[in-house]
C-alpha cells in the first residue's frame, strides 16, 4: 500500500486518498486552477484501482473543491472571494460616476465584470414581490433578469422587479439602462433613493441555478432579497439574487448607537 494509506485504519481507502488530495489543495501544493494528477497516476501513487480513485475524486467534487471538465480532466476549483460591502455598494457617488454597484464592486476587487442579460420586459408578479412593492398580486412590473460574471466565472443571478408605472418609457426597459444602472434611472424619474433592506438565507440551488452558476455538486447558494425605498418610504424595486456562496464574503458595517 502506498505511503499515506493506512491499511489498519477504519477509514475507507478512498476517503484516505481524498484526505491526502484535500491536504495538497489546502496547502497550495495543488493551486486553484491546477489539474489533478490523472487517474492512472493516482492509481500508481496510491496502489489502488481506478474505481477507488474515482470514489476519492467524487468526494472532492461533492465538497466543491474540484471540477471535472469533459475531455480535459479534473481541476482544483478557482474561488475568487468577492467582498460585498453592503454599507458602500449603493453609495450615490458610484451612480454619480456612472457606475452600477456590481461594476464598482468588481473594480475594487480587481476582477473583470461582465453581465449576461436573460430578459428585460413586462411581467405580472407573484404575491411575495407584489406585497414587497405595495402592489396587488398580478400587477404589471418591469423584470430584469441577468447573470453576473467575474473573470468569466458566474457568481450570481439577479432578478429586479420595478413597478411598471415607474419603468414604462424609461431606459430601464432597455437591455443597457445606461450609466449608473437602474438606480440612476429611478432617481432621474424623481424617486431619490433613501434606504435599502436585505434578507439573506442559505440553501441548496435548484438544478437550473446550479447549471447557470456552474456549481459543483453539494455547493450551496446565498439567496438575498433586497428592497429599495425612496426618501418618502415608497418601495421602488425588489431584487431577488442568488449568489454562489463560495465566491462571496458579505461584509456589513453596523452603527453602535
Amino acid at each position: 500500500m502506498a505511503r499515506g494509506i493506512d491499511p489498519m485504519s477504519d477509514r475507507p481507502v478512498y476517503r484516505q486518498i481524498a484526505d491526502a488530495l484535500r491536504a495538497r489543495i489546502e496547502s497550495g501544493d495543488l493551486a486553484a486552477g491546477a489539474r489533478l494528477p490523472s487517474e492512472s497516476v493516482l492509481m500508481s501513487d496510491f496502489g489502488v484501482s481506478g474505481g477507488t480513485v474515482r470514489q476519492a475524486v467524487a468526494v472532492l467534487r461533492g465538497e466543491g473543491l474540484v471540477l471535472a471538465e469533459h475531455g480535459r480532466g479534473v481541476f482544483v476549483r478557482t474561488r475568487p472571494r468577492l467582498r460585498r460591502l453592503s454599507h458602500d455598494r449603493f453609495a450615490r457617488r458610484h451612480r454619480d460616476a456612472g457606475k452600477a454597484a456590481y461594476l464598482a464592486e468588481s473594480e475594487a476587487e480587481s476582477v473583470r465584470p461582465s453581465v449576461d442579460v436573460y430578459k428585460v420586459g413586462p411581467e405580472t408578479v407573484d404575491n411575495d414581490v407584489a406585497e414587497r412593492l405595495g402592489l396587488r398580486e398580478g400587477a404589471k412590473v418591469l423584470v430584469r433578469r441577468r447573470r453576473y460574471l467575474s473573470d468569466d466565472q458566474p457568481t450570481e443571478l439577479a432578478s429586479s422587479f420595478i413597478p411598471w408605472s415607474l419603468a414604462e418609457g424609461t431606459a430601464m426597459t432597455q437591455v443597457n439602462p445606461g450609466p449608473g444602472g437602474i438606480y440612476a434611472r429611478i432617481e432621474e424619474a424623481g424617486h431619490r433613493l433613501g434606504r435599502f433592506t436585505e434578507e439573506v438565507t442559505a440553501r441548496m440551488p435548484t438544478p437550473e441555478e446550479s447549471h447557470a452558476l456552474r456549481l459543483a455538486a453539494g455547493s450551496p447558494v446565498l439567496a438575498l432579497v433586497r428592497v429599495a425605498f425612496d426618501v418618502d418610504g415608497k418601495p421602488v424595486e425588489v431584487c431577488d439574487t442568488v449568489m454562489s456562496a463560495d465566491h462571496y464574503v458579505l461584509a456589513y458595517e453596523l452603527p453602535a448607537d
